[in-house]
């Protein structure tokens, strides 16, 4: 969208939660000109100016927009399963203010012309930020890395291939090397492929279930190898999708050492588990593979304590033809923009999370490690707001929702935590 000046507005009467300080206070946000000029408690509906829209939120939750770091839009290529204009619609729907778009387009995003397509398509038909995230190699094909100057100039915020994980050491040491003399960011998706050839979590639900199993060691032989070439090269790196205790100990370790390593987990892993996927339900066919009971809980911990950086939607629109399959033969992925903040509230109602912990891995730690300006309620930061009830219930109808595909994890589920007000530089996205 074209996030142009509208006229001020104030949200008052707000349980403000600012997750970049870990603060609950009671009080309002201004905002003028896409920026927020005051917040906190003597912003009123009496101390604004007289030109400003007020929104009385009644107490509701208002709070910086969330930033995901890895969510599929579709184009270009793509769009039977989403579009730009779809995807940002959920998005926005579901408090999301902006979106780092995966690689694996057709063509992939390994040319600056592919970064300049996103960008202006997000601007002539999205509704919320899209940045696009660049290829790490030539083709996503792991032999060669790309162009990462003039991809950065093009305005790519991280460099990573989607689903395919890079098996070249040598290759991920150069591209490391490389991307630490521009401070870039590179976003690998840790995966042994020939461990990884299995449709679910390795162990006994999967053999009395009959299919084959992913074994953690799938993810953490990767990872393990990614953190000794970061300790090498010194550049930047970020585990996009973390799911198993070995994971945790490494990244642990890496952390502990000091090396510049960050991580996420996908909303899906952090409230379901393999037990979910029951009979055979295609939508929980994810990968990596939804693990154990006693894995997830180890994972919302990690988000607790910080170990985990950022929690992401891993929105993956797949048409029908491709999940109303057996499951051995379905498609991998879910959809999940519009559902993520409600899927991470159940754990603030079951006491597992805080409310600015949740947040803070939803918006204000995304935008710390991609260098963004967002994820803050503060004078100066951008005017993405959102304002939500925490409590509101409801029902996840399939059809309701706005993605292109209604491939959800949580389809029939009861959430809570319904989005009222969506800003985006200020202007409504949603409300």
């Amino acid at each position: 969208m074209p996030f142009q000046a509208f006229q001020p507005i104030a949200l008052v009467n707000a349980r403000l939660v600012d997750p970049a300080h870990g603060t609950e206070t009671r009080g309002g946000v201004f905002v003028r000109d896409g920026y927020i000029v005051a917040a906190g408690s003597d912003v009123t509906a009496q101390s604004v100016p007289s030109d400003a829209r007020i929104v009385d939120c009644a107490g509701d939750v208002v709070a910086p927009g969330l930033v995901d770091m890895q969510a599929f839009v579709g184009e270009p290529g793509a769009e039977h399963r989403e579009t730009i204009a779809t995807a940002t619609t959920a998005a926005a729907i579901g408090g999301v203010t902006t979106i780092v778009s995966r690689s694996d387009t057709h063509p992939p995003v390994d040319d600056p012309a592919v970064v300049d397509f996103l960008k202006r398509r997000a601007r002539d038909t999205g509704s919320v930020r899209v940045l696009p995230m660049a290829a790490l190699t030539r083709g996503r094909e792991g032999r060669e890395i790309a162009e990462f100057g003039l991809l950065l100039e093009a305005g790519a915020v991280a460099f990573g291939d989607a689903g395919h994980s890079l098996r070249n050491a040598q290759v991920m040491r150069r591209a490391l090397s490389y991307a630490r003399d521009f401070d870039a960011l590179i976003v690998h998706y840790a995966e042994e492929r020939d461990l990884a050839g299995g449709v679910m979590n390795a162990g006994e639900f999967a053999s009395r279930l009959g299919l084959s199993g992913v074994p953690q060691e799938a993810e953490s032989i990767v990872l393990d190898r990614d953190m000794r070439l970061v300790a090498l090269t010194g550049g930047r790196y970020h585990a996009a999708s973390v799911t198993c205790e070995q994971s945790l100990e490494i990244l642990a370790r890496a952390k502990a050492a000091g090396l510049p390593v960050t991580c996420g987990v996908s909303i899906n892993h952090l409230t379901l588990n393999e037990n979910d996927i029951g009979d055979y339900r295609t939508f929980l066919k994810l990968r990596p593979p939804l693990r154990r009971e006693e894995t997830r809980r180890a994972l919302v911990e990690a988000v607790a304590s910080g170990l985990i950086d950022v929690i992401v939607s891993d929105h993956d629109p797949q048409d029908v033809e491709t999940k109303r399959l057996p499951f051995a033969e379905a498609e991998f992925g879910a959809i999940g923009l519009e559902t993520m903040l409600a899927a991470g509230l159940r754990l603030v109602h079951a006491g597992d999370l805080t409310l600015p912990q949740l947040l803070r891995a939803l918006s204000s730690r995304p935008a710390e490690i991609l260098k963004l300006p967002q994820g803050r309620l503060a004078p100066g930061a951008p005017a993405d707001i959102i304002r939500f009830d925490p409590d509101e219930p409801f029902v996840v109808v399939p059809e309701r929702l706005h993605s292109k595909c209604g491939n959800t994890p949580f389809d029939e589920a009861r959430l809570q935590g319904r989005v009222k007000m969506t800003l985006v530089a200020g202007a409504v996205a949603y409300e």
